[in-house]
């Protein structure tokens, strides 16, 4: 790991009168796998939204390989955003097209890359994440889990530096999370740079480099997973530990 490919500095964001992040520092290196826990409510997914800035963030800055993204204009911000993939919580695929089509549109409108160059490589991705069968089924006749791969063979098309999940499996049947699972152990495996808001504590303590605990938009503790799960300083940390573990 090299340094920082995501560096969030004093990051603040309020809805109304509610602050939801109250000063959020964090950097995050090539290669790196954050995983980020902590009761719902807490900032966690506001947090990912305000990297990729999908929420615009009230005091701070977000930079992405040294870019600042919380200032850049449309055209900067579409080239940052395009470095950046991000699966949220529901697959949010294109019910009218079919699976080859949902990943081959963007790299086909912004990446312009010709619809044979983007069929193989919508291939090659269905294979990484074992839907190789699926091409030409449309979502609808796909299950949760297969869905949310084709989610994240989509947001791969577009050859992300930094891949962000807001808490993947949330939506999955219990069946059916290994399957999502273990397409996201294989990407940490080759290197891929990622944050991951989860409830799946054993994912975190396997895969992860780094556990932040967040509480009330507040990182109240980082370190490990070893640390974090098995000696947390923060009381709050143990707290939270007890109920979900």
């Amino acid at each position: 790991m090299s340094g920082p490919i995501i560096r969030v500095e004093n990051l603040h964001k309020c809805y109304g009168k509610v602050e939801v992040l109250k000063g959020i520092d964090l950097a995050v290196s090539r290669g790196e796998v954050v995983c980020i826990i902590g009761p719902s409510g807490s900032g966690k997914s506001t947090l990912l939204r305000c990297i990729n800035r999908l929420e615009t963030c009230d005091r701070g800055r977000v930079l992405i390989d040294g870019q600042e993204i919380s200032a850049a204009g449309e055209v900067e911000l579409n080239r940052l955003r395009s470095q950046v993939g991000m699966v949220f919580q529901r697959f949010h695929l294109f019910p009218h097209l079919t699976v080859t089509e949902n990943i081959t549109l963007a790299p086909r409108q912004v990446r312009k890359l010709p619809p044979e160059q983007a069929a193989a490589l919508a291939g090659d991705l269905l294979q990484k994440v074992g839907l190789a069968d699926k091409a030409e089924q449309y979502p609808s006749r796909l299950s949760g889990g297969q869905q949310q791969r084709v989610a994240i063979a989509r947001a791969l098309a577009m050859a992300p530096k930094i891949m962000l999940f807001d808490e993947p499996t949330s939506a999955l049947d219990p069946e059916l999370v290994g399957e999502v699972l273990q397409v996201m152990r294989d990407l940490a495996r080759e290197g891929m740079t990622m944050l991951v808001v989860t409830h799946e504590m054993g994912f975190a303590r396997e895969v992860a480099h780094r556990v932040l605990f967040i509480d009330q938009g507040t990182i109240l503790e980082a370190g490990p997973p070893a640390q974090i799960f098995d000696r947390p300083a923060n009381p709050r940390t143990r707290e939270f530990l007890r109920k979900v573990l």
